[in-house]
């Protein structure tokens, strides 16, 4: 067994930013650099929020730059990319599939009373499932739309779904592993059978249990860069990593992952770290005075800051997405963007495009504790705000009052860039 690495919080905080592509050298703006670097962060979440832009591009946009949306639905045409659960809906690598199918369908086996009255319905309305699939044979791909005409034998009473029978059944569908989306068309989704889309290595045996958390928990421990095991748990393939404490222990064993201590200013942190041993060369590149951490404005779903409990142990930043809170509630704002400078989160900006007008409105800029005096690092925020303004196609950037003076210096001395 190796011996624990050593690490000091600066060093973890590094290792994660280095380890989701934050820093230098940026991936190209092409379908290569986008599926390079799905290789990395392994998905990205789908969330239709456009108040800045949709969270997949906002993400893709704070590690490549500027680069063009189509490229996403290129990658989906060319079956390179699907949907899939994993950070919640999301877009993975179709070469990926295998590792997803484990468990898809998984929650249907279960003896939940919403399951038991899911097959119940589906039973019932089997002249509408083999004609959804009868159709999707013929045409697909096609959106849910295209089978208003068919009937279901009874309702189904539900508390989060109030569409039509056949969206339903789609739905349970992709549950099941028998559809899939394949892409969106006017903000509709097209559905296909899943072995109509994928290779045929898709529906061919499942590799052993065992195998595939063994692969997932270290794919989302190199997209991490360093993680306990409920992080590990709580990435990638969200929740679905079962005897997670035997495989991390086997794979300490065979020297694949390496046991790690963070020791801060107050001494050791608590619980049991590790480090893949493929990131070691990235440890390597923290250490040095050479390493340049970003300054870059994040989506409120970053694949760096979605689990918000890591977030808050890892760089002491509390931070929660308050779209859901009334408005008189809320602490920072509607659609709240993270500052990361450095290795420090220093600000949180609350913004929002008017697509009419293609006037972005910065409504405040909210500075941490820990945000620098100097006039760099508000400089290099400036530029990170002036060009994601470009990527959203803005017209003008408009700076509403809630804006520290130092922050509003800053920002006015870009916006006529634009």
């Amino acid at each position: 067994m190796m011996q624990p690495v050593t690490l000091t919080p600066s060093e973890a905080r590094r290792l994660a930013i280095t380890a989701q592509r934050l820093t230098a050298p940026r991936p190209p703006a092409t379908k290569e650099g986008i599926v390079d670097l799905l290789r990395q962060i392994n998905c990205l979440q789908i969330d239709p929020i456009r108040a800045v832009e949709r969270t997949q591009l906002l993400v893709l946009w704070s590690r490549i730059g500027n680069f063009d949306p189509s490229l996403l639905d290129q990658l989906q045409e060319q079956r390179l990319i699907i949907e899939g659960e994993a950070h919640r809906a999301s877009f993975v690598l179709t070469e990926d599939y295998q590792l997803l199918r484990r468990w898809i369908g998984s929650h249907f086996d279960s003896k939940a009373a919403w399951v038991k009255r899911a097959r119940e319905w589906m039973a019932a309305n089997a002249s509408l499932q083999e004609q959804i699939i009868a159709r999707l044979q013929a045409d697909g791909p096609l959106p849910a739309s295209a089978f208003d005409d068919l009937d279901a034998v009874s309702s189904y009473a539900s508390d989060w779904f109030s569409g039509k029978p056949a969206s339903l059944m789609l739905q349970f569908l992709e549950s099941l592993g028998d559809v899939i989306c394949v892409s969106r068309s006017s903000r509709q989704r097209l559905w296909h059978l899943r072995d109509a889309w994928l290779p045929e290595w898709a529906g061919k045996e499942l590799p052993a249990e065992e195998e595939v958390v063994a692969l997932t928990c270290q794919r989302s421990l190199k997209a991490l860069g360093v993680a306990n095991q409920r992080q590990i748990s709580r990435h990638f393939i969200r929740n679905k990593y079962p005897k997670l404490r035997q495989r991390l222990a086997e794979l300490v064993a065979e020297e694949t992952v390496i046991p790690v201590e963070i020791v801060g200013d107050e001494g050791s942190w608590s619980d049991n770290w590790y480090l893949h041993r493929d990131a070691l060369p990235l440890l390597e590149t923290v250490r040095t005075d050479a390493w340049k951490g970003p300054t870059v404005f994040l989506s409120p779903f970053d694949n760096l800051i979605c689990n918000r409990d890591r977030t808050e142990t890892l760089f002491d930043f509390h931070y929660r997405i308050e779209i859901y809170v009334p408005k008189a509630k809320r602490e920072y704002g509607y659609y709240v963007l993270p500052l990361l400078h450095g290795d420090r989160f220093i600000g949180r900006m609350d913004s929002q495009i008017d697509r009419k007008t293609g006037i972005y409105h910065i409504h405040a800029l909210h500075a941490e504790e820990n945000a620098p005096a100097d006039g760099q690092a508000r400089a290099a925020a400036a530029e990170s705000l002036l060009k994601l303004a470009q990527f959203i196609g803005a017209k003008r950037i408009e700076l509403d009052e809630r804006i520290p003076n130092i922050w509003r210096n800053a920002f006015e001395e870009v916006t006529p860039r634009l």
